[in-house]
């Protein structure tokens, strides 16, 4: 399914509240960006019951009903799980991983409000959910009338809403720091072998162990649990910067001439670590066009390149990377790769900073 507008969590319950309430709508997204939350807060703030069916446990017989015998005639009895006496949100979760027959079974509930003689209570709402076929998960294609029942929405994770909704969520302070620092490792693709990988869902779960383990968990441990829960490069990245927290390391330090880069070779995640921060940071902070920069970029790009210098002395490996991007985290992180005015001044001017070092 194309995705030309997406939407965040933050605007999705209002959208929902126009939508939904007047046509069934479809939320597409990857696995473990909450979209099965996000229904059942949409159903809480509505007041009403939120009922979930998954679509890869149904069979059609499971929506169609058991037939009986009333006054001669044959009819279906519908579940009681969906014949209900009060309106209710109807949350058909996995709906593009159901079966064919499955989803047949759905065409008139989807569009009238009906299964057999039942009819959805008046003020019932339908939403349906399910991933994309490129997050590698269990879709099975909709037909045309069925995607044609239904207003479909792109759902896409918000690190902005993310950290909104983790300050109240008891989300693990290191986790938070983390996705506070790097944003663009909240969601990372699913990967083609398994293995797992980074979703709001997966830091929420880490967040859960770290909590469970304690604050004297020894760094091996929050590495063995971070490797279990998001990717691998990402979960590197965060036992070094529990490291960066326990050893009073900050960029920001280090920006200010507070502190130097770590030279100790057992740091060397810790050292990768922050010069992807100096990246990121560098990245989003320094404008396109060195004429509209701020006096604050300015100095930001001054300080950069003498720190650059420093690093490359430490590790030619890693200042490349900041400069050039690629490595384990391809981009760098930052997205959008450092302004081409910052990189021809980095050719032109570090050997002459290295120069007056030695």
């Amino acid at each position: 399914m194309h995705a030309p507008i997406t939407v965040t969590p933050a605007r999705l319950p209002e959208l929902l509240l126009a939508v939904a309430t007047v046509r069934p709508v479809f939320l597409w997204g990857q696995p473990g960006i909450g979209k099965s939350s996000l229904v059942e807060q949409f159903a809480a703030a509505l007041g009403m019951e939120c009922v979930s069916l998954l679509g890869t446990q149904l069979a059609p017989e499971d929506l169609i009903g058991v037939p009986t015998i009333q006054d001669g005639l044959s009819c279906f009895c519908p579940p009681a799980v969906v014949a209900r006496p009060e309106p209710y949100v109807l949350f058909l979760d996995e709906l593009n991983a159901s079966s064919h027959e499955v989803q047949k079974s759905f065409y008139s509930l989807i569009l009238e409000g009906r299964l057999g003689e039942y009819r959805l209570p008046a003020g019932s709402v339908v939403v349906g959910a399910g991933n994309r076929a490129q997050d590698s998960a269990i879709v099975r294609p909709m037909s045309s009338a069925l995607v044609n029942r239904m207003v479909h929405l792109h759902l896409v994770a918000s690190p902005r809403d993310w950290l909104q909704w983790a300050a109240g969520a008891g989300i693990h302070p290191w986790v938070v720091d983390y996705v506070r620092a790097r944003p663009d490792h909240l969601v990372s693709p699913a990967p083609k072998t398994e293995e797992p990988f980074s979703t709001p869902r997966s830091w929420h779960v880490l967040s859960d162990v770290l909590t469970s383990l304690g604050p004297d968990v020894s760094e091996d441990d929050v590495r063995t649990v971070a490797l279990g829960c998001v990717s691998p490069v990402h979960a590197r990245q965060f036992t070094a910067s529990v490291a960066l927290l326990r050893h009073a390391y900050d960029l920001d330090a280090i920006l200010k001439g507070n502190l130097r880069w770590p030279a100790d070779p057992a740091q060397r995640d810790v050292l990768y670590f922050l010069a992807q921060s100096l990246r990121a940071r560098l990245g989003k902070e320094l404008p396109r066009q060195r004429r509209g920069g701020s006096a604050e970029s300015q100095a930001l790009a001054h300080r950069a390149k003498g720190l650059l210098t420093e690093l490359a002395e430490i590790s030619l490996e890693v200042a490349q990377l900041v400069v050039a991007g690629g490595g384990e985290d391809g981009d760098g992180g930052d997205g959008q790769g450092l302004p081409a005015w910052f990189l021809s001044e980095v050719v032109r001017d570090l050997p002459r900073l290295a120069a007056a070092r030695a």
